[in-house]
């Protein structure tokens, strides 16, 4: 470092005048050259306020002493501060070289052989990371992933048994179940923490539902879903009452299904409104076809208690009714007078028999067409989709045809009971008929047959 001498202030005020007017001479030079002829006076004019405020300033110096003995201290200070961060930077330089220099003789003594099992190493060592860090269950809880190598110049033992160390560890991990605590959410989206347990790298689960992996790394959430022999088996197997544990083989792709399996009350929605139509109707026709069918086991029942007292007549059932209307008839008229009669208050018992079965058979054959009505709407609206989105998206096209197949379901699901129910109704309706029609025949030939005694006994 050169010493600094102290200057008078008489020779330090002229050098400083030199350096000024030597500085305003270059700036007024090269003013010159930029400007027009017409903008000299106002230059000069400039010139002449910038040297008058420098000679206030040389003048406010040589003035105060001591802001100048600052001035220059300051000047000093700067200059050893910049000389020491240059050796500092020099000596740093010389450092960095030497690494430099030590690395490249180390990277020529590996040669060939090393360079290429680096190269390896850190390849398998991204193929493991990339594989393992998405939707693997081995990464939660602890970090056993093996390092990256991709910025590793030089191979050394420790980056060897940093890969086989990470490797064992999730070699090791795979075929062991461990208890962990992490915050999981649920399927309302609150987060808390939670006793997982971690099934080697098949799967992982709560007490209740099975996990999936959210959107970080770490983050786990609930399957909205968990099937609920699933549900079971994981709650037994949580609390160590079992060893069973069900696992899809599939890595989570079988369970996604599951999940996304609808359930009856969000696939009956899947029909829109003309589900909700067929579902009405058939359910308007079912209880019709129930009430009448009571009915006519009630009437059953009254019929039979009439036909074990045919002498008691009663006015609670068609038979009856039928018979005390043949009874009230007049006798007298030709037979076939009196079958007609007879037939005529049979024929006027069988509406209320027969009742509710036309609706019935209606609302079974109408169900399935309003079905493919369903379906077919359903399709004009898929096609319309695959129209605006093309067929790159099979999903869009299932999810759409399969919507649109529920009505059909239901209109099926709707008809087959009203059929049976029907048929229930036609069998027990025809059974009645017969059976009042047998008795009053009945009726009819015994009264036919006394008159014809009696009359027989008169002749002779």
């Amino acid at each position: 470092m050169i010493g600094l001498s102290r200057p008078s202030p008489k020779v330090f005020a002229t050098s400083l005048t030199l350096i000024l007017s030597l500085f305003a001479g270059t700036a007024q030079a090269q003013q010159s050259t930029n400007v027009d002829s017409t903008n000299i006076s106002s230059l000069r004019d400039a010139r002449q306020a910038a040297e008058a405020r420098d000679q206030e300033r040389l003048q406010s110096f040589l003035s105060d002493q001591q802001a100048l003995e600052e001035a220059l201290e300051e000047a000093r200070g700067a200059h050893q501060a910049a000389e020491e961060q240059r050796d500092v930077l020099q000596a740093l330089q010389e450092e960095q070289a030497q690494t430099a220099s030590e690395l490249n003789e180390r990277q020529a003594e590996q040669g060939e052989a090393l360079t290429a099992l680096l190269a390896s190493l850190g390849q398998h060592s991204s193929e493991v990371r990339n594989a393992l860090g998405g939707e693997s269950w081995l990464t939660i809880g602890d970090d056993a992933l093996p390092p990256r190598l991709s910025e590793v110049e030089v191979l050394e033992r420790q980056h060897i048994e940093a890969v086989v160390d990470s490797l064992a560890t999730l070699t090791a991990q795979t075929g062991r179940a461990e208890r962990l605590t992490l915050p999981v959410a649920d399927s309302s989206g609150a987060i808390e923490t939670r006793d997982v347990v971690r099934l080697g790298d098949f799967a992982a689960f709560t007490d209740s539902a099975l996990l999936r992996k959210g959107g970080e790394e770490d983050e786990l959430a609930e399957i909205p879903r968990t099937p609920r022999e699933i549900g079971a088996v994981l709650a037994a197997y949580h609390q160590g009452e079992s060893r069973v544990f069900t696992i899809d083989p599939t890595q989570g792709a079988v369970l996604r299904a599951l999940a996304q399996q609808p359930s009856l009350w969000e696939r009956f929605q899947q029909g829109g409104y003309v589900g909700y139509v067929v579902v009405v109707l058939g359910a308007f026709g079912l209880l019709v076809a129930l009430a009448q069918y009571t009915y006519l086991l009630l009437v059953s029942s009254r019929v039979g208690r009439q036909r074990k007292s045919p002498d008691e007549l009663r006015g609670d059932n068609p038979l009856g009714r039928v018979l005390q209307r043949f009874q009230d008839m007049d006798k007298h008229q030709t037979p076939e007078a009196l079958e007609a009669r007879l037939d005529e208050a049979v024929l006027a018992e069988l509406p209320r028999i027969e009742r509710g079965q036309p609706i019935v058979k209606l609302l079974a054959a109408i169900a399935p067409l309003l079905g493919l009505l369903g379906t077919v709407t359903g399709m004009i609206v898929t096609f319309q989709a695959i129209t605006v989105f093309g067929t790159g998206d099979p999903q869009l096209m299932a999810g759409g045809i399969s919507q649109a197949l529920v009505t059909t379901v239901l209109g099926l699901v709707t008809a087959v009971p009203l059929l049976f129910a029907q048929t229930a109704l036609s069998s027990r309706s025809r059974y009645l008929t017969q059976v009042i029609e047998g008795e009053a025949s009945a009726t009819l030939a015994d009264h036919l047959e006394a008159q014809s005694s009696s009359h027989a006994q008169a002749v002779s």
